[in-house]
């Protein structure tokens, strides 16, 4: 629906042509009151008498008010107006990134985090429509690109199934691998922002040069060059999937990197999976308690516009997934120009107005 506050017109000036439906209007209001012949004639289809008066009925001049408005609409259509609609937008390209630490083996979320975090993965795949490409990050000590965004989706399924366990989390990683995936013109410097080489914040360079210089000791050092920043959320063409505990303890920082996405406009879209309480984890013979830090999952859906959920169970996981296949189709907002939409339903309501005088009367006119 467009939104009418916003309407304009290409040739605002052709408006005047309207006259000629008040014109049309009077011409056929003058026609029925002619002559009393006229109106005896027509008083048995068109009206009631009370007394020697005929009364017209709003009914029966139907056909010709849909014939006046369906002319105001085909009128309007030659301004050429413009309006802005909602239109439905859906995503391009999604990357799922999953985090893949020793963390993700605690059972609060049975049979396991990661196998709940998988199951859950593979309905969410296999539920979006075929045009859209889904790529897989993998986020442990290091994170590495598992699938490059495609849209076979046996491909993603295997992709899925192959994520092995490794000790370390590195979220801000996994989101730089991400969005370099699905935006591979974008300029990122993914090496200088993993290795803290180049750290990005407000007003600094997002990545760097490929070109680089020697200084005297022989290291390399990047030259940053600065790339074009947009609002938050404004690429409807492409989202995250982050599906994590949220305990980030290697690689760059999650909060920084969640800016650098959110610099070029791509939403993260964040799973916390476990309980906030956390659960006991054993291995190699200690134990320790691994919660949920929401706090960071948080942060990085708000720093992004994108939306944090929380599972604590694998229906939930699931239920977030499906839920999810519907929050990635984002609308926006776009000046359109409606002439089309105006010309048809003129037309339609012309032709209404003309059948219906046509079934009443056996005439148009």
């Amino acid at each position: 629906m467009p939104e009418w506050h916003s309407i304009q017109f290409v040739w605002p000036r052709l408006l005047w042509l309207l006259v000629c439906v008040p014109v049309c209007l009077g011409l056929y209001t003058a026609w029925l009151r002619q002559g009393t012949k006229r109106s005896l004639q027509f008083t048995p289809r068109f009206t009631q008498r009370v007394g020697d008066k005929p009364i017209w009925r709003f009914t029966q001049h139907a056909p010709a008010m849909l014939v006046l408005i369906g002319l105001a609409g085909l009128l309007v259509a030659i301004t050429r107006p413009q309006a802005i609609l909602l239109l439905p937008s859906r995503m391009d390209t999604v990357m799922l990134a999953i985090d893949s630490s020793g963390s993700m083996r605690a059972s609060d979320v049975q049979p396991s985090r990661i196998e709940a975090a998988q199951a859950a993965a593979k309905s969410f795949v296999l539920g979006q429509p075929g045009q859209v490409k889904l790529g897989l990050v993998s986020m442990a000590g290091a994170a590495a690109l598992v699938q490059a965004p495609t849209d076979q989706r046996d491909l993603m399924l295997q992709a899925i199934d192959s994520l092995s366990l490794q000790p370390g989390s590195a979220l801000g990683s996994g989101m730089v691998i991400a969005l370099d995936a699905m935006l591979p013109g974008s300029g990122l410097d993914v090496r200088a922002l993993i290795e803290a080489e180049t750290r990005p914040d407000t007003g600094t360079p997002l990545g760097g040069d490929p070109a680089t210089s020697t200084g005297a000791t022989g290291s390399v050092k990047n030259r940053p060059v600065t790339l074009p920043k947009v609002p938050a959320g404004a690429n409807t063409a492409a989202a995250i999937v982050l599906l994590s505990d949220g305990q980030s303890n290697s690689g760059p920082d999650a909060l920084k990197m969640a800016q650098v996405a959110a610099d070029l406009g791509v939403r993260v879209y964040t799973v916390g999976v476990g309980t906030v309480q956390g659960t006991l984890l054993k291995a190699q013979g200690m134990q320790m308690r691994v919660k949920l830090d929401e706090d960071t999952l948080k942060k990085i859906a708000d720093i992004t516009r994108g939306e944090y959920f929380s599972a604590n169970n694998a229906p939930e996981l699931n239920k977030i997934y499906n839920a999810l296949s519907q929050k990635i189709v984002l609308k926006k907002h776009r000046m359109t120009e409606i002439s089309a939409l105006c010309a048809m339903l003129g037309i339609l309501l012309v032709s209404w107005g003309c059948a219906l005088a046509w079934w009443r009367q056996g005439k148009i006119i």
